[in-house]
């Protein structure tokens, strides 16, 4: 006769069987139905351009339509919460810049846990700031607008793709590092801040390469100096900012893909080797080149010991400069 415990064993082990086949058979059939691919910008930002080359191929690779969704807001805090709400399945990704490891240092409360409920997949591409001023402003340098900048302490304004970006954060140490003062002013990407730029509202920004350089070939924007140690492919004539007089500066930035915690190891395995497999491509990468993305292969470890080490490193810089949520 069977005792109780045999009998909750010989029921309940059956079903636990099942479950967990029914788990691997979900993992292995991945992906059986569309993906969504969040961005948290407008569109026209290096986040928005990035996602959207990488989103056709993906399409092609998995065999599923990888659909790039906006949702831009509170420097990418809204479209990361979706995310780390969303199901831990794959069916929805984030393409994310390196900012996202400075909101921490930023907002004193976030929806989220920035290691713990994200799951990384790869890196994408690094990808340079430059320098760009309005045509209408009266230099062609970088030691020109320095020089105009301390004449006019507090009277030209930069805008960046919102507080705690990477071009806010290039903007504070260009402030720090050539001693001049000028006003910030956030935005909602990088694309809504290039059009009042170009419109004469701003005076000067330093958004990505992608986001600015079609009106950097038009004539429309000016570009002075990138914001990384070596000059960049896209723009192969604008000197470093370093090089081109103002010693010691340097920012760059990476984008990557995240999806949301717990997501199981194999569904990881299959987009990261479906990421880094599409950035080997020589297409995919003199696109990304000519757009002034370097792409950048990594495993899912890598990627993730790049956000905790880059959490610590912009908590101090945060930190040091006085960086806050109301600015």
């Amino acid at each position: 006769m069977a005792t109780a415990s045999a009998f909750f064993r010989l029921t309940i082990a059956p079903a636990a069987l099942l479950a967990c086949a029914g788990t691997v058979f979900a993992q292995a059939d991945f992906p059986a139905k569309a993906i969504r691919f969040l961005v948290g910008a407008a569109p026209g930002g290096a986040t928005d351009i990035l996602a959207r080359a990488l989103a056709p191929k993906l399409t092609e690779s998995l065999r599923q339509q990888v659909v790039v969704e906006n949702r831009p807001g509170a420097n990418q805090i809204i479209a990361a919460e979706l995310t780390a709400k969303s199901p831990p399945d794959g069916y929805t990704i984030l393409m994310v810049p390196s900012g996202f490891t400075i909101n921490p240092a930023i907002y004193r409360k976030l929806p989220f846990d920035p290691v713990r409920d994200f799951s990384p997949l790869s890196l994408v591409a690094n990808v340079p700031n430059v320098l760009v001023v309005h045509p209408s402003l009266p230099v062609k340098s970088v030691k020109e607008f320095i020089a105009l900048a301390r004449k006019r302490p507090g009277e030209m304004s930069y805008g960046s793709s919102g507080v705690g970006s990477p071009s806010h954060l290039a903007g504070e140490l260009f402030k720090v590092v050539a001693n001049v003062q000028f006003t910030h002013v956030p935005y909602r990407g990088n694309g809504l801040m290039v059009i009042d730029l170009i419109g004469g509202y701003l005076q000067l920004s330093l958004p990505s390469i992608p986001a600015s350089i079609p009106f950097i070939k038009t004539g429309r924007l000016l570009p002075l100096g990138v914001t990384t140690s070596r000059r960049a492919s896209a723009l192969p004539d604008v000197p470093t900012i370093d090089e081109a007089g103002l010693k010691g500066y340097e920012v760059s930035g990476w984008y990557g893909v995240l999806a949301p915690g717990k997501v199981p190891g194999p569904i990881v395995t299959r987009l990261n080797t479906e990421i880094n497999r599409i950035l080997q491509v020589p297409e995919m990468r003199e696109m990304l080149s000519r757009q002034g993305a370097d792409p950048l292969l990594s495993s899912p470890e890598e990627f993730a010991s790049i956000i905790v080490t880059d959490l610590g490193k912009w908590a101090k810089v945060v930190a040091a400069a006085g960086i806050k949520a109301e600015q």
